[in-house]
């Protein structure tokens, strides 16, 4: 099951991470998110070969120095980061997938590492160098983010990008800002994380049945990917969907999210109705294997007027829990 954060566009068949798609232009429906707060995710490729070669080949190429460099201590944090991606709790009623942890956490390696887009590769550095006051002296993760949960969830949230100072600083989906304490929140009153508080890596953080994951994986300026840089990230939740076989509900936060995922199902095989359906907090439509649910995003725009409150949102998670069992 998945839950996102946006809005979407039928895409025509399989298509490439670097290929053209057509582009949709979102509507004011509370799921913009004006602040960095609002903008936070992760992302995947196919397992099908032909499907996930496109962002795979893209982001291999040029020398190591043109990818970053990435000295010996560098690769261990991506190891760890990896690690800590595809973390939950122990069920000894529902042994995890070991196949599955190593494909996402491949697969996490491989997203933060990525600079296919020019633009949010400034973007994200340059936030990192110059940080606000209370951030400064922080090491920043300044890389594309990961998802992060259960590799065997049956519910799985989609997202807009990583904020600038939250998932682009803390490197883990969510982390780090006050849309992250809103979504753990209710994630951790309606069962899902055995925690409420989202600080940092180490936190000790751990999500069951239950993977955060974003549309776009790197901090884009304003909070607005290009259609570009989404169609150019867009394998990876594919991938990631292809990867999380398990799930039965998406929980979409915001229309950009509602948007990523029904792009990346149409472009790994799935129907998606027309009209497409379209997004609103509680909204529903069945895609494939998924319920889909809206959600507005926990932006502080959004929180702070009352356009989502605490049951709201508690109520979404409750929902995809009674659909996922």
């Amino acid at each position: 099951m998945f839950l996102f954060l946006g809005a979407e566009l039928l895409r025509g068949g399989v298509v490439g991470a670097m290929e053209s798609r057509q582009h949709l232009v979102e509507s004011g429906d509370g799921g913009e998110l004006p602040t960095e707060e609002l903008v936070e995710g992760a992302g995947v490729a196919f397992l099908v070969a032909a499907a996930g070669g496109a962002a795979s080949a893209a982001a291999g190429q040029g020398s190591a120095e043109e990818r970053g460099g990435d000295s010996e201590e560098e690769s261990a944090a991506h190891g760890a980061t990896a690690h800590d991606s595809v973390r939950c709790h122990d069920d000894a009623s529902k042994p995890m997938s070991k196949d599955s942890r190593r494909a996402l956490a491949a697969l996490a390696e491989e997203v933060h590492r990525c600079r296919l887009c020019p633009r949010l590769v400034e973007w994200r550095e340059a936030q990192a160098a110059n940080p606000p006051r209370r951030y400064r002296g922080q090491e920043y993760w300044a890389r594309p983010v990961s998802g992060f949960g259960d590799p065997e969830a049956r519910v799985a949230i989609v997202g807009l990008a990583p904020a600038a100072h939250g998932a682009n600083r803390t490197g883990r989906m969510f982390t780090g800002d006050r849309s992250g304490d809103w979504l753990y929140g209710s994630l951790h009153r309606t069962g899902f994380a055995n925690q409420a508080e989202s600080q940092q890596l180490g936190d000790g953080l751990e999500l069951r049945g239950a993977y955060i994951t974003a549309t776009v994986r790197c901090a884009p300026p304003a909070n607005k990917p290009t259609p570009e840089e989404r169609d150019t990230c867009l394998p990876y939740l594919e991938r990631e969907l292809a990867l999380l076989e398990r799930a039965r509900v998406v929980v979409a936060l915001g229309a950009f999210g509602w948007d990523g995922f029904l792009r990346a199902a149409r472009a790994i095989g799935k129907e998606v109705p027309r009209p497409r359906p379209k997004f609103g907090h509680g909204a529903e439509a069945e895609i494939g294997r998924w319920r889909l649910l809206g959600c507005y995003h926990p932006s502080q725009q959004n929180t702070f007027t009352g356009t989502l409150t605490v049951p709201m949102t508690d109520e979404i998670f409750e929902r995809a829990r009674a659909l996922a069992t």
